[in-house]
């Protein structure tokens, strides 16, 4: 296949790849050809007679796999995001051919020796910083990949990881059917009776897309509480909108997720750990399984006794019903009851405030323009992977070209649910390439001519996004296994939930919300209200996010050999245990729809938001009383952090920002855990 778009560098600007060439055919051909180069340029470095240099062994090494990591971006990407039949069939085939690539490069005896040679002399070559930290870790990452293994060790792992890849592609293939599949057929208007008259619209639009003429579909998010159980009236449909989301996944998911536990636990033990969890966290920030539990530990407590003071006030609002117990699918409705006569804030009235195109180019990019001088062209000529994707070109504060960035922002049937960043090409000096950045959301598509009003949560989503898309665009390293978001997973998620900070700054708040009508700023009494709302109901979100990072953490800390026959009661027992049981609560994520730690890369992770938010609660304090402008502020941010990727240890970059350690101290303030 001469013709494939993945064979060379895309002549586009910014090697945007060029999607109006590529075809679903071209793929397959692309991995095979990406695989075989990569392995016949490891060959050649193997068989070169000279001794091993950093140049002709390490550097060698950032520069093989062209064609695979041209293809393997863009496929991931339309996996996710525009998935079919055929490519979700091509992941499941190629998953396991790329996981037995990854063990012929980590497991070549000859290729680790000369890595192993250069890494015993690293401080006699005269290195700078960022190539010594390069040699240091490819050598990390060749152990932990079993480089050191004897020969059976090595074939056994080979067959793990096949199997778990395997296994991987499937749970996500599982989640987005059961999603589908679990998505509420609602049959009168009448039902969704509280919900906006934009939503309800959106509700019969997605009905129409999938088939239903005539009926309404609430869609299923990819979290536990669906967001329309704080406005739905009708009881039984909160209850059965719950119970679609919370059961979705568990008869196919849950076998497999039990064989995935079993299977990176033996995979640990081959390594010299005690548990999948140890092992992840061995090459985190965190350090250590002690770490980590300390730190969840401390928050358990608090957090569950205010979550019960929450739920003995829900409960009395939902008494003045007729409601004689508070459930689950009470819970956000009579909050929002709640939180609206405590605050007199109605946030569905606040929607018209939130129209997606304002927010993002009057808030999100307002903001990066405040903080860093950013500014934003869009390219419609560029075409994207999907006709709801639009490019934009990002100028920097000198007038250069920073990269591009893509946005796509509404739900449809063929995209993951949740929210995220891809990277389509990572910035690198020695490649010389720029950044190419994607950020994906599932804001529910309006009917044609309407606009796409956001709920808070949904607002705050943006923010927390482009967060990681400046992560990628900020990058300024020589080597691509540094570049953008390349940094520890339990460190990833703070430059995103740091960039939330900007949807509350006054002069951010007023520039974006206005009402899509009238042009009418927010009131500034109901901005009070709202930002004081802010901190209710601090319990359940803690809770429902512990009881999540708990769940995973009980999963990853089996031992080999062990073995779970049935997941939802290993759920039950794993809840109690962790001191986080409470029916009226449950996980933000349940086993059978976990993608995040059984098919996107959060194993015995899950807990890094919450460890990334002690440090994103600190900057935030940081950025509004370290005496700095806020341009001289967000300078240093990006200089000393965000543009370093995995350059350097993480935990360096941050004490060149705040010049001191991070304390735990106003991330319990923020969350009312003190």
């Amino acid at each position: 296949m001469s013709d494939n778009p993945f064979f060379s560098p895309s002549t586009l600007v910014f090697e945007l790849p060029p999607f109006a060439e590529i075809r679903e055919e071209h793929y397959r051909p692309a991995f095979e050809r990406g695989m075989a180069d990569q392995l016949a340029e490891i060959a050649a470095i193997v068989a070169d007679p000279e001794p091993p240099t950093f140049d002709n062994t390490v550097v060698a090494l950032e520069r093989s796999g062209a064609v695979l990591r041209r293809v393997g971006v863009v496929f991931e990407n339309q996996d996710s995001s525009d998935t079919t039949p055929g490519v979700q069939a091509l992941d499941a085939e190629i998953s396991p051919l790329l996981a037995a690539h990854s063990d012929a490069v980590h497991l070549d005896a000859a290729l680790f020796a000369r890595v192993d040679a250069l890494y015993r002399d690293r401080h006699e070559l005269g290195l700078d910083a960022e190539s010594l930290r390069l040699l240091e870790r490819r050598h990390t990452a060749f152990v932990r990949a079993g480089a050191r293994l004897d020969e059976a060790g090595q074939q056994r792992l080979r067959e793990i990881n096949t199997r778990l890849a395997a296994d991987g592609a499937a749970f996500r293939k599982n989640t987005h059917d059961a999603s589908l599949a679990g998505a509420v057929v609602v049959d009168s208007a009448d039902a969704l009776d509280g919900l906006p008259a934009t939503a309800i619209a959106a509700a019969a639009e997605n009905a129409r897309a999938l088939g239903h003429d005539g009926h309404w579909v609430l869609g299923l998010k990819n979290f536990s509480n669906q967001t329309e159980l704080a406005e739905l009236t009708d009881r039984a449909l909160r209850e059965r909108l719950l119970t679609a989301s919370l059961r979705r996944g568990l008869d196919t998911n849950g076998p497999l997720a039990a064989r995935m536990a079993a299977l990176r636990a033996e995979r640990a033990a081959l390594l010299g750990y005690d548990s999948h969890a140890a092992y992840v966290v061995a090459d985190e920030t965190a350090g250590t399984v002690e770490a980590v539990g300390a730190m969840l530990g401390r928050l358990v407590g608090p957090a569950v006794a205010i979550a019960q003071r929450e739920a003995a006030e829900l409960a009395a609002a939902a008494a003045a019903d007729g409601v004689d117990e508070l459930a689950a699918h009470d819970w956000a409705y009579y909050a929002e009851k709640v939180r609206a006569e405590r605050y007199d804030v109605d946030t569905a009235a606040l929607r018209p405030y939130f129209e997606l195109e304002r927010v993002l180019q009057d808030g999100v990019f307002f903001a990066a323009g405040l903080a860093y001088g950013l500014s934003f062209t869009e390219r419609p000529e560029l075409t994207a992977y999907h006709a709801d994707a639009r490019v934009f070109e990002v100028t920097d504060a000198d007038g250069s070209s920073l990269g591009l960035f893509i946005g796509d922002f509404y739900a449809r049937e063929s995209k993951r649910g949740g929210a995220w960043m891809n990277e389509l090409v990572s910035q690198s000096r020695l490649s010389g390439r720029k950044p190419v950045v994607v950020n994906n959301l599932n804001v529910a598509r309006p009917p044609a001519g309407e606009p796409a009003l956001l709920s808070w949560d949904e607002v705050r989503t943006l923010f927390h996004e482009f967060g990681h898309a400046l992560h990628g665009l900020f990058s300024d390293v020589q080597y691509p296994m540094f570049a953008g978001t390349e940094v520890p997973r339990d460190f990833v998620e703070f430059p995103s939930q740091v960039n939330e900070m900007w949807m509350i700054r006054p002069e951010v708040l007023a520039n974006y919300a206005r009402h899509h009508v009238t042009g009418e700023p927010l009131p500034a009494d109901t901005v009070e209200r709202m930002l004081a709302a802010e901190n209710y109901g601090q319990g359940f979100r803690t809770v429902e996010y512990l009881s999540a990072a708990l769940l995973d953490w009980a999963w990853h800390s089996l031992p080999a050999g062990a073995s779970v026959e049935d997941a939802e009661a290993f759920e039950v027992q794993a809840l109690a245990e962790a001191g986080v049981a409470m029916a009226a609560v449950p996980p933000r994520y349940r086993t059978g729809y976990f993608n995040h730690v059984f098919s996107n890369g959060y194993s015995a992770g899950y807990y890094a938001y919450i460890w990334s938010e002690v440090l994103d609660a600190e900057t935030v304090d940081w950025f509004a009383d370290n005496g700095r402008e806020v341009r001289d502020s967000g300078e240093l941010f990006r200089a000393e952090l965000l543009s370093r990727g995995g350059s350097r240890d993480a935990m360096e970059c941050v004490r060149a920002v705040l010049g001191r350690e991070p304390s735990i101290e106003p991330l319990l303030a923020r969350r009312g855990l003190a």
